[in-house]
């Protein structure tokens, strides 16, 4: 089983210079390829220079994440893809267990390992934890992060387990199922098209798995900051367009409760006098009202599975019942 570890790149010269070593050095079963996003700085000719070993794959312009990986993926033969951010560093043995449950379960096509924060290593980080869930209105949330609550890692989440959703961050993915998804939406530029892909993939009757034993350490937010107001459009334009393409049920009754509980986030940003994040939000609708008809002739076209949701509302639980950890929900 071949497996090729994909490192998107965008102007990122400084991330690849601190963290490619530790890929390089731990991943021995692995080609390493960096796809890279019609960077503006000497990214590529400081690759060639420094790393001969690592293979270049040069996109034509910078699509962001999904349309990066789409095309860079296209010229790669080997059995799994690993989607890694630049800017995380990985451990030694990271891909043996991630190989073998692939080998092992024949139905577990996605797969995301511990993610811990490089900066608190002792913490998960926000960015995917210890694999990621869904609620009923769309809003995702992981094992040992909730919002903005994370949890320090106690072994809480050292078991293998099936997840509803693999973090970007750290990605891997049988190729036959990423092609037979047709990859990523490339509408959504960047965050969320992980969780609509595993959507999609789950209603097709593909697992995506948890695997602890495989730890890797990211930064977060080094590309765009959580701070960042583009951030915030891009994830509540892109949660409201998986939610249209993937939920089962009545759709517009689903989006009118959600689309009020974006307003409760504009009226929490209000009170913290982040009025950018109040404009994102407002763009992020009217953004979605334009995709609107695209979404529900995509929606037509794809299969709804009904879903067990583990809650109905995480923003009721988190904020109203105070379950603040996800072994209390």
């Amino acid at each position: 089983m071949k497996i090729a570890v994909v490192i998107l790149n965008w102007n990122g010269k400084a991330l690849l210079q601190k963290f490619l070593p530790s890929v390089i050095a731990y991943s021995q079963e692995a080609t390493i390829y960096v796809a890279d996003n019609a960077s503006t700085d000497d990214s590529v000719s400081f690759l060639k220079a420094k790393f001969p070993q690592v293979k270049i794959i040069q996109n034509k312009e910078n699509g962001g994440y999904a349309k990066g990986y789409n095309d860079a993926l296209k010229h790669l033969d080997e059995d799994i893809f690993c989607l890694i951010n630049s800017d995380i560093e990985v451990t030694k043995n990271w891909l043996t267990p991630i190989l073998n449950t692939f080998k092992t379960e024949k139905t577990t096509s996605i797969i995301q390992p511990k993610i811990l924060d490089y900066n608190k290593k002792t913490h998960f980080e926000y960015a995917g934890a210890a694999g990621g869930f869904i609620d009923k209105y769309g809003y995702p949330f992981c094992r040992g992060r909730i919002f903005d609550t994370i949890e320090e890692d106690t072994g809480q989440y050292n078991k293998d387990s099936e997840i509803f959703w693999a973090s970007g961050a750290c990605f891997f993915i049988r190729k036959d199922v990423f092609n037979s998804l047709n990859g990523f939406d490339e509408s959504f530029f960047a965050h969320m098209e992980e969780i609509d892909l595993c959507w999609r993939a789950h209603n097709l009757g593909y697992t995506s798995k948890y695997v602890w034993q495989s730890t890797v350490y990211h930064v977060g937010g080094a590309t765009l900051s959580s701070t960042n107001p583009k951030k915030t459009y891009l994830n509540f334009r892109n949660s409201l367009a998986t939610l249209t393409k993937n939920v089962s049920g009545s759709l517009f009754i689903m989006l009118f409760i959600r689309m009020t509980l974006d307003g409760l986030a504009a009226v929490k940003f209000l009170f913290e006098l982040k009025f950018a994040h109040i404009f994102a939000i407002l763009k992020a609708h009217i953004r979605f009202y334009g995709m609107l008809p695209k979404l529900l002739k995509e929606r037509k076209m794809l299969p709804q599975k009904t879903k067990h949701f583990k809650v109905k509302s995480i923003v009721w639980s988190y904020f109203i019942d105070k379950k603040q950890r996800f072994l209390d929900l």
